[in-house]
């Protein structure tokens, strides 16, 4: 087997076919809560390399596996996905190797997923700091993923 290497960029273009900038939505005490999220869901084949996209970027988070039957009776494989909604996690990594690296509708969908945390009334409090980082320009500064280095992903 040929030995292949993970790069920043290589999963900043896996996140562009495959990613999404969204919330997760909960009720409590009868108020809607949203939680700002990245996620990728890749079909289960592809569960090792969601792992690796993981380890590489040291994220500690689990990859979930699972089967969605859907509702027009179609044969599907069951699904895996990475899900990130901790606050340092979306600050210190996400946020960071996705700032003004993206192309086409992912590049908009997540500015106005940036925007989004920042002025929906349903975004807990403490994720306002991750728009505020956005509008004062904290994340056009020099950080490590605006260095592209390569890891091997087979060892």
């Amino acid at each position: 087997m040929t030995s292949r290497k993970l790069t920043y960029e290589y999963i900043r273009g896996l996140i562009d076919g495959e990613g999404s900038f969204t919330f997760t939505t909960s009720k409590r005490k009868n108020k809607v809560v949203k939680i700002p999220a990245f996620q990728i869901r890749m079909n289960i084949r592809d569960k090792k390399l969601l792992e690796d996209l993981r380890d590489y970027l040291e994220l500690k988070n689990r990859i979930y596996t699972y089967y969605y039957p859907g509702k027009d009776g179609c044969k599907r494989d069951p699904l895996a996905m990475l899900i990130v909604r901790e606050i340092g996690r979306l600050r210190n990594i996400i946020i960071p190797l996705f700032y003004n690296k993206l192309v086409g509708y992912k590049a908009i969908q997540f500015i106005e997923w940036l925007e989004k945390i920042g002025n929906d009334v349903n975004v807990p409090s403490g994720y306002k700091f991750l728009y505020i980082l956005h509008k004062n320009g904290h994340y056009l500064k020099r950080n490590k993923f605006n260095q592209d280095s390569q890891k091997d992903i087979f060892g």
